[in-house]
C-alpha cells in the first residue's frame, strides 16, 4: 500500500530547500563585510590543511568540497594566484598534480574562522538551544546528513565521540562537514 505525501513532509521539503541557501547567503555577507574572500575559499584551505601533507589531488578536494569540477578548478586557479595554494606535480604519475596549501593559505583560512564562526553563531546558533541543534542534527540524520557527535574544545579542535556514526564527514572546526 503506497502512502500518501502528507502536506507536513512537503513543508518540510521546501524548508530543507530554503534554509541552506538563505543562512549560506548571510554567512557570506558576513565574511564580505569582515573584508574576507568568499566561504569557498576557507573551505578548500580547510580540506588542504587537514589533508595529511597538507595537499590533495583536484578530484579529492572537489569530493571533500562537493562542487563540481569546473567550480574546483576555478578555485584553485584563484588560490593559487593569491598565493594561498601551489600547484605540485605528481612525481608517479605526470599528467596529475597536487595543490599543497601554503602558509599564507594557512593564515587566511585561521583568521577567517573568527568571522565565520561568529556568522554561524549569529545565523544559527543564536536561534536554537544546544539540546534544538542536537535534536536538529538527529533530524538530518535521518536524511542521511549525518552529523555525528562532533564538539569543539576551547582551541576549536574538533573531537568526535566513539558513538558517532563513522561514515560521518569530520567536522569542521566545530562544524559538521556537508
Amino acid at each position: 500500500m503506497k502512502r500518501k505525501l502528507s502536506s507536513e513532509a512537503t513543508a518540510a521539503w521546501i524548508r530543507l530547500m530554503r534554509v541552506p541557501s538563505r543562512v549560506l547567503d548571510c554567512v557570506e555577507q558576513d565574511l564580505k563585510k569582515a573584508g574576507f574572500p568568499p566561504l569557498a575559499w576557507y573551505d578548500a584551505l580547510l580540506e588542504l590543511s587537514r589533508a595529511p601533507s597538507g595537499e590533495l589531488r583536484p578530484v579529492e578536494l572537489e569530493r571533500q568540497m562537493l562542487i563540481p569540477q569546473y567550480s574546483t578548478s576555478r578555485l584553485i586557479d584563484k588560490l593559487v594566484d593569491e598565493g594561498l595554494a601551489a600547484r605540485r606535480e605528481c612525481k608517479i604519475d605526470k599528467r596529475g598534480q597536487f595543490v599543497e596549501i601554503t602558509e599564507a593559505g594557512r593564515e587566511l583560512q585561521k583568521k577567517m574562522w573568527s568571522a565565520y564562526s561568529a556568522a554561524i553563531d549569529k545565523h544559527v546558533g543564536s536561534k536554537l538551544s544546544d539540546a534544538d541543534a542536537a535534536r536538529l542534527c538527529g533530524l538530518l540524520d535521518r536524511l542521511g546528513c549525518s552529523c555525528g557527535d562532533a564538539k569543539s574544545d576551547a582551541k576549536g579542535d574538533t573531537k568526535v565521540d566513539a558513538k558517532s556514526d563513522t561514515k560521518a564527514a569530520p567536522a569542521r572546526d566545530g562544524v559538521p562537514a556537508r
